[in-house]
């Protein structure tokens, strides 16, 4: 039985700026090649509804007023989806333009969802040992004549030139083949999972589960781009993919519509499902913690002890902690960084013959050679690095599934308690509506962590305090 011959859109935009999330398309131009010739060519202007800086006027030559009577993307975007059907997305850079285009169609409510192919990653194989792979370069290399560079088109052209040189090549079923299935073997897939079904997977964050034949969740993991670490999963060579590989017969998804979520959510699976090849994410008990107190001379310390309500009574607790090394790691860590006490940290004991204190580690606040009120100002800083239990009440609000969703997340009475769903326009309905969306869960250690851990690293989220 033949193989399939491929279709490939060569695709190129201008744009407003370099961030999808920001600017704006001004212009597309897209040729479909069949047998390596062109059957099809489009290209337009676009309204891209705001300003076009002067920098990229100047690059691209294209002005306001080219643009002002050019159709808007809502207008042009079923010609798109026609024009690249059953067809593999190919460009110069390809994440930029293809990025591009899929954050159009998602303001529009629309998932646009394609096979991709870079010519830079290809040429780089094609053609080893260039100083450069940037389209300009390329353009030089080949001697490829280009009448407007920087215009949708004639990039389009230089692009498919590129492209046709590419297609020449001996070997160039197996390098288009490995970039499209991200070096995933067909006939090394699992169960009757499909490269078809593969590439129809959503490009969003999300949580995803790997079964095996009789319906048992195995895996589950959560990513930003659910396809995208699929395909890794599958194409990486390892223990963990062998595994996956010799018993997975389905996967499955849920969408979260931001990361917070997907890292929520798939840890409560794991430790609801307890999947055999997340071993080493199943921990659910964190059976010691960390706790301050003020001593007898004002110095305020640091401890820890075995979880419990006895042992916790009327202790302020900082942290949970999995084991009594990383109680003591994280305790030793903050004790370094601020030149504390070993002995006000439950770390050792110190007198005047303390090697510490004689070495010049720390000021001797264990034989009354520092003021309390000095040493407290270093301890409180350090307290602050060890504190993980939340101090206020509040939802942060994030990304939802779509674009007519918000996510909410709920922290309250120190921990997080959960994450729901809710309507764009219902949001200004008042918290109390907020609360009704909250799918609650039991307070974890770990859930805390997550979302104290992803508040420091992310601004992506509207805090709102309670």
């Amino acid at each position: 039985m033949s193989k399939k011959e491929k279709i490939y859109s060569i695709i190129d935009i201008e744009t407003t700026g370099g961030m999808s999330s920001r600017d704006r398309i001004t212009e597309i131009a897209m040729v479909k090649v069949k047998g390596g010739e062109i059957i099809d060519r489009y290209e337009s202007l676009i309204n891209p509804e705001r300003s076009i800086p002067t920098e990229i006027t100047r690059i691209t030559g294209i002005t306001n007023r080219m643009v002002e009577d050019a159709p808007k993307f809502y207008e042009i975007a079923k010609k798109i989806v026609d024009f690249t059907e059953d067809s593999i997305f190919v460009a110069h850079n390809v994440n930029f333009d293809y990025n591009f285009i899929r954050e159009e169609f998602k303001s529009l409510g629309y998932t646009y969802s394609k096979k991709v192919l870079c010519t830079v990653k290809l040429s780089r194989r094609a053609f080893p040992g260039l100083r450069s792979y940037s389209l300009g370069n390329l353009i030089q290399h080949f001697g490829i004549s280009v009448i407007n560079r920087h215009r949708a088109m004639d990039d389009v052209l230089a692009t498919f030139d590129i492209f046709s040189r590419i297609l020449q090549g001996e070997r160039h079923e197996e390098q288009i083949d490995g970039l499209l299935n991200g070096g995933i073997k067909e006939f090394n897939l699992p169960g009757n999972i499909t490269m078809e079904y593969l590439h129809t997977l959503p490009e969003e964050p999300g949580v995803y589960y790997f079964y095996n034949v009789h319906g048992t969740v195995i895996y589950v993991g959560k990513s930003i781009n659910i396809r995208s670490r699929i395909f890794q999963h599958l194409g990486t060579i390892d223990a963990k993919t062998e595994k996956l590989s010799k018993q997975s017969h389905a996967i499955s998804f849920e969408l979260t519509g931001n990361e917070l979520v997907a890292m929520l959510l798939e840890s409560k699976e794991i430790k609801s499902l307890r999947p055999e090849i997340n071993k080493a994410q199943r921990t659910q008990e964190y059976p010691y913690f960390i706790f301050s107190y003020r001593d007898e001379k004002g110095f305020l310390c640091f401890d820890f002890d075995r979880s419990g309500k006895k042992n916790e009574k009327d202790k302020e607790i900082l942290s949970y902690v999995a084991t009594k090394q990383g109680a003591k790691s994280s305790i030793y860590h903050v004790a370094k960084s601020f030149g504390l006490c070993l002995g006000k940290c439950g770390l050792n004991e110190c007198g005047m013959d303390c090697f510490y204190v004689h070495s010049q580690e720390c000021y001797g606040a264990s034989v009354m050679k520092e003021d309390p009120i000095e040493y407290n100002v270093r301890a409180l800083e350090g307290k602050e690095l060890l504190y993980k239990i939340f101090r206020e009440d509040f939802f942060l609000i994030l990304n939802g599934r779509n674009n007519d969703e918000k996510s909410l997340v709920l922290v309250q009475d120190g921990h997080y308690k959960g994450y729901g769903y809710m309507p764009k326009d219902n949001m200004d309905m008042g918290m109390e509506e907020w609360f009704e969306a909250i799918e609650t869960v039991r307070t974890t250690p770990e859930y805390d962590r997550i979302v104290s851990q992803y508040m420091v690293r992310n601004n992506n989220y509207r805090k709102v305090d309670i």
